[in-house]
């Protein structure tokens, strides 16, 4: 046994004691050698199995309920004012167009369903009108499905609102380390959307807070965003890799290749053993034919489409769950 082949195995021990690594370790497990990507997955893998069901992938999927027009500058955004994208502007759409989102993700058999709206933060009349909508997905057509909401930076009152109409988890990624932030957003600070999530732990909501790579980040960064969320203990990571839009800053982005994604997800998975990883946009353009490698190392990936971009023929991820022998997670509600 060479000396890292003897460093992933010990770093996956380390994990399944739920022992926390330091930065200094995580930033080996993205600079291994490429030849040790099998290992790192393998290892990634039994980390998974031990605290999650083996060979159970949940499937989520999203509406994009207010698109566009949105105050914030966020450079990888299509939706943000300040750029030219070709994409549709709306306001919050209807509670019957919310509902039948609902009923399509439980047609592609998702297990969670996210309302998802742009712009910095949800006023007091959509949280409102949301809550409606979840209250008739929940209570009235009783609809098998956990409802997500990512709406912004919400205050305590609209959260417990939330919470209170059947809302089990909210999103709210910090996408990045604090300090590349500025480099991507300067109409808000991470320390907002950091404070955030403690406001969302703290009335009880579950958490869901994930990240973008590929936007021109260091490896440092990637294990300061791992490390946070590992203190913050968020019960679930969105793991995106940027798919890079036509007019914003973000068009020409370096972006990740298949192998790196896999050591970065590798890094989360040993970093966060108890939080679902969740496969999201870039997925496919990012890990083309070593898909099912990361599947073997997550817990569930976004179906359906994305914000403002088709996602892949959820035909392929049925039988991508297939060929690796695993199952689609059957529902189960918090």
């Amino acid at each position: 046994m060479d000396s890292f082949e003897k460093f992933i195995i010990d770093m996956g021990e380390k994990a399944l004691r739920y022992e926390p690594l330091t930065k200094e370790e995580a930033l080996a497990v993205l600079r291994l050698p490429d030849e040790y990507i099998a290992l790192l997955v393998y290892t990634a893998q039994k980390v998974r199995n031990a605290f999650f069901s083996p060979s159970k992938v949940e499937f989520c999927s999203i509406i994009n309920a207010k698109s566009g027009a949105c105050s914030e500058d966020c450079k990888f955004c299509a939706q943000s004012k300040f750029y030219k994208t070709p994409i549709n502007i709306y306001a919050l759409v209807p509670k019957e167009e919310i509902m039948e989102g609902a009923y399509r993700g439980v047609e592609f058999g998702a297990n969670r369903y996210c309302v998802v709206l742009s712009g910095k933060k949800a006023s007091k009349e959509e949280v409102d009108k949301i809550a409606d909508a979840v209250r008739e997905i929940k209570h009235v057509e009783k609809l098998p499905i956990n409802v997500c909401v990512s709406a912004g930076t919400l205050d305590e009152e609209e959260l417990v609102k939330l919470k209170s109409a059947g809302v089990k988890r909210i999103n709210h990624n910090l996408e990045t380390s604090e300090r590349f932030f500025p480099n991507i957003v300067t109409t808000h600070t991470w320390r907002e959307r950091y404070e955030t999530i403690k406001r969302i732990k703290a009335v009880g909501l579950s958490t869901c807070c994930g990240g973008i790579f590929g936007m021109g980040e260091t490896d440092e960064d990637r294990v300061a965003l791992a490390l946070t969320y590992r203190e913050l203990e968020v019960d679930s990571i969105p793991l995106n890799f940027l798919m890079p839009i036509e007019g914003t800053p973000m068009q020409d982005a370096p972006g990740v290749g298949p192998l790196q994604a896999l050591k970065i997800i590798a890094m989360f998975r040993l970093t966060n053993p108890k939080a679902e990883l969740r496969l999201c946009g870039g997925r496919e353009q990012t890990l083309r034919d070593f898909h099912g490698m990361a599947v073997l190392m997550t817990n569930a990936m976004m179906v359906g489409g994305y914000l403002t971009r088709a996602g892949r023929d959820i035909k392929k991820d049925y039988q991508l769950l297939k060929d690796i022998n695993a199952e689609r997670l059957q529902r189960v509600f918090e």
